[in-house]
């Protein structure tokens, strides 16, 4: 099916004008598309749903139509405006919230003008604002009922199970590069009892389940071009239930990082401790009162478990033959996971810091709730 004729499966009226591929994300294929409705321009984002990635299209949907929807009444209860805030699912004329052709599924969202975001920390203001956005993204879901939400990746930051299937890829070394990567290799081992840091905390019911983002990057926050300010996360994939710890900590590795993800110079990567302080303060003022005080000790764990995590999968793909990430010379995964570890190993060497800034803001932030509260 053409996409003009794609388009007229959606609730949408008015000519078409254009339609032109639309920002650079690598899971899904998007579209921007430009219709005139008795002369007036209007925009919406048509996008093409990865379903090698995302199988079961009608949970995904769900998990977008549920969670958008809370953010919606909430928004609104709060005098917001949700047109700008939240993104927001057009039916298709089937009455679904996404339209199915054949083997690809489609969806629609109007398109939310006059913002902009950045694939990487430009300016500290910037980090600053992702981070109050997600944090109110945070806060604004944490009477959703998270357990209602399906797994649209199972286990996606189970770090204890991700060990084990890295454990898995160095036992069989299909393609003879556990020598290769042995440094690597036994940095992971050396943190082994690490790995289950926060399911364990879950299980015992010492975390509460969230509903979490889990691609918490720079480049999923819709920033006003006006006003500078963080309005809307988008790239809801994701969204499933999961620990706070997660959307922070994979915030601060893919934000906070001196270098570039996959920079051979290792000298060059350390943990900028101003953009992390900046992005404590930022997500515990967007969080507000919604996380507990647990929550708020292992925010520095999800930091380093997360960036350990991520480094373990770029050394499985690299162990079982570049079969998941993109490549594009030879080793770099390998390179990817080592910027990784150099990471970690920055947090361990600045734990103690870590950790007093996290407790510095919570106690900023109480003592500012409490200024409020007996002025």
């Amino acid at each position: 099916m053409e996409l003009h004729e794609l388009i007229r499966m959606f609730a949408v009226e008015g000519s078409i004008t254009d339609i032109s591929e639309y920002g650079n994300g690598h899971i899904n294929r998007t579209y921007r598309v430009r219709m005139n409705r008795d002369g007036k321009l209007e925009n919406y984002i048509l996008q093409q749903i990865n379903t090698h990635i995302f199988k079961n299209v009608d949970q995904l949907m769900e998990n977008i139509t549920g969670v958008t929807g809370h953010l919606k009444r909430k928004i609104l209860q709060a005098g917001g405006d949700p047109s700008r805030e939240t993104l927001q699912i057009i039916p298709a004329r089937n009455g679904k919230s996404y339209y199915r052709s054949g083997e690809r599924c489609y969806r629609m969202y109007p398109f939310i003008s006059h913002t902009y975001s950045y694939d990487c920390v430009e300016k500290p203001a910037d980090f600053y604002e992702s981070a109050l956005a997600f944090g109110k993204f945070q806060s604004l879901l944490s009477d959703y009922p998270a357990e209602t939400l399906h797994e649209t990746i199972p286990d996606f930051h189970h770090t204890g199970k991700r060990f084990e299937t890295f454990c898995e890829a160095v036992r069989s070394d299909t393609r003879n590069r556990a020598g290769l990567a042995d440094p690597e290799i036994r940095f992971v081992m050396e943190r082994s009892r690490q790995m289950n840091a926060l399911t364990s905390l879950l299980e015992q019911k010492a975390l509460p389940l969230r509903v979490t983002h889990n691609d918490t990057k720079l480049n999923n926050i819709l920033i006003d071009d006006v006003t500078g300010k963080g309005i809307c996360i988008i790239d809801l994939d994701t969204v499933m239930p999961g620990l706070s710890a997660y959307d922070f900590g994979d915030a601060i590795r893919f934000g906070a990082n001196t270098a570039a993800e996959d920079e051979t110079d290792l000298s060059k990567v350390s943990l900028d401790m101003d953009l992390y302080e900046l992005y404590v303060k930022g997500y515990l003022e967007g969080c507000g009162q919604s996380l507990t005080q647990k929550e708020l000790e292992m925010l520095p764990v999800g930091a380093k478990l997360m960036t350990l995590e991520c480094g373990m999968r770029f050394l499985t793909d690299y162990l079982c033959g570049d079969v998941y990430f993109r490549i594009h010379k030879e080793h770099h995964n390998l390179d990817r996971c080592r910027t990784q570890f150099a990471l970690v190993a920055d947090m361990e060497r600045k734990w103690t810091q870590m950790n007093a800034l996290v407790q510095q803001a919570v106690s900023r932030l109480s003592q500012s709730v409490s200024e409020k509260s007996f002025p």
